[in-house]
């Protein structure tokens, strides 16, 4: 008996040791997974960080936070009547949103498909220890490692930087998060006044992945250099990052800051569906996307929410200057530049052409932009949503389709000289970056939606494009019902007025006005209303009116009146207009003008003749006998020289 009593007091002793030793194991996996997290800005300057290829970069926090997932009541978030919201979002494309302490918003009523997490510590509401605004430091902040294990550790973390980043990361983590930028803004912009009561802003960062001190540098650079009565809030929206750093350690860090709200999405969105996801949560009067590795200067925000006072309808940018993948020194655009982009839908700057250097006052009068950089651009919030906000089925090249859409749709797109950011133009493409056929497929949506007849000269620019909308289009029917809604312009018509300088040689007008026939005394008029698919050319008195304005082009086609989305056709042998087709065979709308003042149709070979008489006033093709109706002369014609 005393036996079998030692045995059972045997087995429970080994159960209760085995106990302990699986408790023990799970506290030391605990710590290793969590370990505590150091405050980076103790005295303003930034701490080297520890970097595990598995467990990221390990800080110190002087304690954990406790949070309680509550769901909040739902609504939808409509721009206006006939327009679709913002983007569609279910209620698994969110994960949780953090809210500072010190700064929460009241939304009591959240965005459908939105859940916030909130603090419920009862600990006193505490703030990071930041320098005040005026006493940033001016010069980079460096530090030696301390062994060998770490500057191979540094190594290793450099190599990384540039496969996962493009950029000098181990060089990013040693300089300040909070450095101030070298004064380079024009001496006039320094004598600027503003407006007291300009419209607050909400600053909207999207990210994936991005390196800690690169994205947390720019959060402070806005911090620091927004006045705080207009800088409503900054968002970031995490776009399913994967790093360790970006997790619990981003969500305590970014809790501790006045006004900073981070926002997190379980699904891979896109930094354009990103940036429609912090615009639907964002308060401000003032939207300003910006990237997540950009540092600004002092006096930045000011002009743009100016500029955005005095005409909502409009978009605008700072003048975007360089800080160096490798050694992050700030370069400075010297020469004012203005964004262009060329037939196969390329962004690139460009110097101010003459005839806008005529125009500006000044040299810091606002600059007149065909298209601005996708890197830091500001518009009113009520207008991007009006405007149809970023188109969501799109990837890249956003720039280039948000401000083709505001100048066709009655806007205008500028970039203030006065206003500088920086930003860091990476040495090579990350890894997750979208290919080139995804691409591709964005530049054949903008051709398809706002190119009109000019697409044609996009799909003989870029191979792959043509390859690829032979074998699929993209379906642009709720684009282009966005276009008939807001009543936008044709694609000619911003080639005329915004960019004359896209226009292309083979569509350049070689004879332009009106159309008179010497025979008659009668101009070729088109009355008929103007988005009618064909209609009749007729004959009536000359007159100073868009119904008489015609343009004879180097592809041979006679358009018609300020869009020239009509070209001359035959039916029946009447002369008609109808949309321009651009056939490369058997092509009924190409027209040989001749120096004897005969028009030629190539087709046929029969010519235009000028036919008056008590029962029609038409033009029609007759075989070619030189009489005095088959004369014709473009009046107040001009020949324009091929570039």
């Amino acid at each position: 008996m005393l036996l079998k009593k030692r045995c059972r007091y045997g087995s429970r002793k080994l159960q209760f040791l085995l106990l302990l030793l699986m408790l023990g194991f799970l506290l030391l996996m605990v710590t290793i997974l969590n370990p505590p997290f150091q405050d980076l800005n103790k005295e303003g300057t930034s701490q080297s960080l520890k970097f595990s290829p598995r467990d990221g970069y390990q800080l110190d926090f002087p304690e954990t936070q406790e949070m309680l997932e509550t769901q909040e009541e739902s609504q939808q978030y409509y721009p206006m009547v006939g327009l679709s919201p913002f983007i569609s979002l279910r209620e698994d494309e969110l994960l949780v949103a953090v809210v500072s302490p010190t700064a929460r918003r009241n939304h009591s009523k959240a965005r459908k498909g939105y859940r916030m997490v909130k603090q419920q510590s009862k600990r006193k509401e505490e703030k990071t220890d930041v320098k005040p605004r005026g006493s940033q430091e001016s010069q980079l902040m460096s530090f030696p490692l301390q062994d060998a294990e770490e500057a191979d550790g540094g190594e290793q973390l450099a190599i990384l930087g540039l496969e996962t980043h493009g950029f000098n990361e181990a060089l990013s983590e040693r300089i300040s998060l909070r450095r101030e930028l070298p004064e380079v803004r024009h001496p006039f912009c320094l004598q600027q006044d503003y407006d007291p009561n300009l419209p607050t802003a909400s600053v909207i960062i999207c990210f994936h992945d991005e390196a800690w001190s690169t994205l947390l540098r720019t959060v402070h650079s806005v911090m620091d250099t927004a006045p705080r009565a207009s800088l409503k809030e900054i968002i970031l929206v995490d776009d399913l990052s994967q790093q360790g750093h970006l997790k619990s350690a981003l969500s305590e860090y970014i809790s501790k800051l006045d006004g900073v709200k981070l926002i997190r999405s379980n699904k891979r969105l896109g930094v354009i569906r990103g940036r429609m996801l912090g615009a639907a949560r964002a308060t401000g009067d003032v939207l300003v996307f910006m990237d997540s590795h950009c540092e600004c200067h002092t006096g930045w925000l000011e002009p743009l929410l100016g500029r955005l006072a005095t005409d909502r309808n409009r978009i605008v940018s700072p003048v975007i200057d360089v800080i160096d993948w490798k050694t992050f020194q700030y370069y400075h655009s010297v020469d004012l530049q203005r964004g262009g982009f060329d037939w196969k839908l390329d962004f690139h700057w460009e110097p101010l052409p003459e005839h806008e250097e005529k125009v500006r006052q000044s040299a810091v009068s606002p600059i007149r932009s065909p298209v601005v950089p996708g890197g830091v651009v500001a518009m009113d919030r009520h207008y991007f949503q009006n405007i149809g906000a970023y188109d969501s089925d799109m990837t890249l090249a956003e720039n280039l389709e948000l401000s083709m859409r505001v100048w066709l749709c009655g806007g205008s797109v500028e970039i203030l000289p006065c206003s500088r950011v920086g930003h860091i133009y990476r040495n090579r493409i990350p890894h997750t970056f979208p290919n080139e056929e995804a691409v591709v497929r964005n530049k054949i949506r903008i051709a398809e939606t706002w190119l009109d007849s000019f697409k044609e000269i996009f799909y003989k620019r870029d191979t792959v494009a043509f390859l690829i909308s032979k074998d699929e289009k993209p379906d642009c029917n709720e684009r282009l019902q966005l276009q008939k809604r807001l009543g936008c312009r044709k694609f000619h018509w911003f080639i005329s007025n915004i960019y004359p300088e896209l226009h292309p040689s083979e569509y350049k007008p070689r004879f332009s006005g009106k159309l008179y026939n010497t025979g008659v005394g009668f101009c070729a008029d088109y009355r008929s209303a103007w988005d009618a698919e064909e209609g009749p050319i007729e004959l009536s008195p000359c007159g100073d009116n868009i119904n008489q304005h015609f343009e004879y082009n180097s592809m041979k086609e006679i358009r018609f009146g300020s869009t020239l989305q009509f070209c001359f056709d035959v039916r029946h042998e009447k002369v008609i207009l109808q949309n321009c087709t651009q056939e490369a065979e058997n092509n009924q709308q190409q027209w040989d003008v001749q120096e004897s003042g005969m028009i030629v149709h190539i087709l046929s070979g029969k010519c235009l003749e000028a036919v008056k008489s008590d029962a029609e006033k038409d033009l029609s093709l007759h075989v070619c006998n030189k009489n005095e109706n088959q004369l014709w002369r473009f009046d107040h014609s001009h020949v324009l020289d091929e570039r």
